[in-house]
């Protein structure tokens, strides 16, 4: 049987794309993107909890990226997992990354327009539906804390 590596994420860009060109004419793009989920503690605190990812764009989508993302924006993000190993004064380090395949710019923080679908390639998809599904499904803080009576572990 074969395995499935996808990633999918909203979250809000934690620095500007950092973009690299190889000899060849290839870019990639490198940024840090943070996703956020609240809930209540053992004192009735709502607590949030970050979560920072990095991520990896290649190609065309890597010219995207260094083009219309800035720090603060808000994109829909889909991918896979990608784990690289290289040696650093002989020890050998480890990087978890996300693979973007695509990304939908959503806006920045405060501003959560769908808009500008931008895909690795291919066919483009709309995401709108599965976007505002997503967003519509994730409890609201001030409206599902108070259900809400220990942490669920």
């Amino acid at each position: 049987m074969a395995g499935i590596n996808k990633v999918i994420l909203i979250g809000n860009l934690g620095r500007d794309p950092e973009v690299r060109t190889f000899e060849n004419g290839t870019k990639k793009a490198n940024f840090t993107l943070a996703t956020s989920e609240n809930y209540k503690d053992k004192e009735g605190k709502i607590v949030e909890q970050t979560e920072w990812h990095n991520i990896v764009c290649w190609r065309n989508l890597a010219d995207i990226a260094e083009k219309y993302l800035t720090k603060g924006k808000q994109i829909y993000l889909e991918g896979k997992l990608r784990t690289r190993s290289w040696e650093d004064n002989g020890t050998k380090k480890y990087i978890t990354e996300i693979e973007a395949s695509t990304f939908t710019m959503l806006g920045t923080k405060t501003d959560n327009n769908v808009a500008n679908r931008v895909p690795n390639g291919g066919e483009a998809q709309r995401v709108e539906s599965a976007v505002e599904a997503v967003m519509a499904a994730q409890p609201q803080p001030e409206a599902d804390m108070d259900n809400v009576d220990d942490l669920p572990f």
